[in-house]
């Protein structure tokens, strides 16, 4: 469960499409900043460490690793075999279990957070609304991540332009989630970068599932944007600009008897 092109348009295609690609996404996908740590124990009110968390739709296990380095113990939930099959080969000491989030495999009320990073648009909410007040303790918290690229940098905006206009709006869609009951979202945007060679970029661009389900053209595209990018960066690297929108939703506290 990762980033796509929403519930709608050719979903289950491009939501298989990862299996195949999962070593060159858990080596070309960025990871996250470490503020994002650090805001997630803010607005959940949940200390990472020693917390029961699960990360679902784990992919290759790129949140998985940031929330087992701060002491969370964390159980990676994976739908698709590929991507099992990878998060284990990178995170062999890290629990997986195969499922997702509209069936969560966890019994009521056993954790104190639960995460979705970049795969809360492959549920139907519907469903996985209600699995996720099922699972979290009273005083839990849910928290829903995407890794946006920054279209507030020129290159980036242009890059983005160029794909919506060769291949169509809505290439690339992270479905944020709708207030529902029991769950009111507070909302966090962190800005970040990583330097990169031009051909990690390209690498990293062709793991997305527009790319990976083999739409004419999309070759021809990136040998495009090797060009483009090779004179707009003589160097050879570029900085990849993201932005972190983060969105956590706390349960209720349960109420305590008079005394």
């Amino acid at each position: 469960m990762r980033e796509g092109g929403g519930v709608a348009d050719g979903s289950g295609e491009r939501a298989r499409s990862f299996g195949s690609a999962a070593g060159r996404y858990g080596e070309y996908r960025p990871s996250y900043p470490d503020a994002l740590a650090d805001a997630l124990e803010e607005l959940a009110g949940v200390p990472l460490a020693g917390a029961r968390v699960a990360d679902v739709g784990a992919g290759t296990g790129i949140a998985t690793g940031l929330l087992h380095a701060r002491g969370a113990r964390v159980v990676g939930v994976e739908p698709g075999a590929g991507m099992a099959a990878e998060f284990r080969r990178r995170h062999p000491h890290v629990p997986l279990v195969r499922g997702d989030g509209d069936r969560l495999p966890f019994a009521s009320g056993a954790l104190d957070l639960l995460a979705y990073a970049q795969s809360w648009h492959w549920t139907d909410p519907a469903r996985s609304g209600p699995e996720a007040l099922r699972v979290l303790r009273p005083g839990g918290a849910l928290a829903i991540w995407s890794n946006d690229p920054d279209v507030g940098v020129g290159w980036i905006a242009d890059q983005q332009e160029r794909i919506e206009e060769r291949f169509g709006p809505g290439w690339y869609v992270n479905e944020h989630p709708r207030p529902q009951d029991g769950l009111e979202f507070t909302t966090r945007l962190l800005r970040w970068s990583r330097r990169i060679p031009v051909d990690v970029h390209l690498a990293k661009l062709a793991t997305h599932s527009l790319f990976l389900i083999g739409r004419a053209g999309t070759g021809e595209f990136l040998d495009g944007e090797r060009e483009r990018l090779r004179e707009l960066f003589p160097g050879g690297t570029l900085d990849e600009h993201y932005v972190v929108d983060l969105r956590v939703a706390r349960t209720a506290q349960p109420k305590r008897p008079w005394t």
